[in-house]
């Protein structure tokens, strides 16, 4: 069941809201003995993030590569893993694509403010970007305020893990990734399914009540009979039913379960 994560590729701007990724790819990379690529985007249009202009375009551009370079090696440190600097010029979702193709990545770390919840977080721009582009599976931190957490600090766990479920091949293969990073952190997985109710409406001519009921029966069947049975021996794993609108249920959910992180499958 485990799925292999041999490359990791995080990416930064060296904001404090966008380094609190920092700490979730290193630990990952201990973790499953992964190669981190530390990546970073210039865009050249946002010269004075770099420190002092420089009159001269070439000149600029090697001292901002210099630049860049010294902070990927600050923001990793002493640590003991194997990394690599990607330092690249254009759009950020863009080129992350690209490098995450180059280098056969198995999963991208970025951060998002969040602000918004779930929803929000899938209308950002580049996030969006990435999650309709990427190669691999796309993990995104939910930043907290700048300055409260830093590599030396923060401490990844994924004690809960909630899996959304809504029955498409892409969800299927979500749920595997999370039954992969349960069976590694041996973490309590939560899979749920969230019924919409306009979508089941006009079904059939029985009673609400017992439409209902039939419904939530089915689904709950559907759910139990995608779990192996051998995944009961090593996890703690619960399924449940939801109703109203994914983004929001799901987000309640995670809240009220202190949940740690969050697997979804995005077509």
């Amino acid at each position: 069941m485990r799925m292999p994560l041999k490359n990791i590729i995080c990416s930064t701007d060296f904001s404090d809201y966008s380094n609190q990724a920092v700490p979730y790819g290193i630990a990952l990379a201990k973790k499953f003995r992964a190669k981190l690529y530390m990546c970073h985007v210039i865009d050249l249009s946002a010269i004075t993030a770099y420190g002092e202009i420089i009159s001269y375009p070439g000149a600029q551009q090697n001292l901002i590569m210099n630049y860049t370079h010294k902070q990927l090696k600050q923001l990793i440190g002493e640590e003991p893993i194997e990394w690599e600097p990607l330092i690249t010029i254009g759009h950020a979702a863009d080129e992350i694509v690209d490098m995450a193709k180059e280098k056969n990545v198995d999963l991208t770390i970025v951060t998002t403010h969040g602000r918004s919840g779930l929803k929000r977080l899938i209308l950002g721009s580049v996030t969006g970007r990435l999650m309709q582009t990427l190669p691999c599976p796309l993990l995104i931190v939910r930043s907290s305020e700048p300055n409260l957490a830093s590599a030396e600090n923060q401490e990844m766990k994924f004690k809960r893990i909630l899996v959304g479920c809504d029955f498409s091949p892409d969800s299927v293969l979500a749920f595997q990734y999370g039954l992969s990073l349960a069976q590694d952190f041996q973490s309590e997985l939560h899979l749920a399914h969230v019924i919409e109710p306009p979508i089941y409406k006009d079904l059939t001519k029985k009673p609400v009540e017992k439409l209902q009921d039939d419904l939530r029966d089915s689904l709950s069947k559907r759910l139990t009979s995608m779990v192996p049975e051998e995944v009961y021996n090593w996890c703690t794993l619960k399924t449940t039913l939801l109703a109203g609108q994914p983004h929001e249920e799901l987000t309640k959910y995670a809240v009220v379960n202190d949940v740690d992180l969050i697997v979804l499958g995005v077509r």
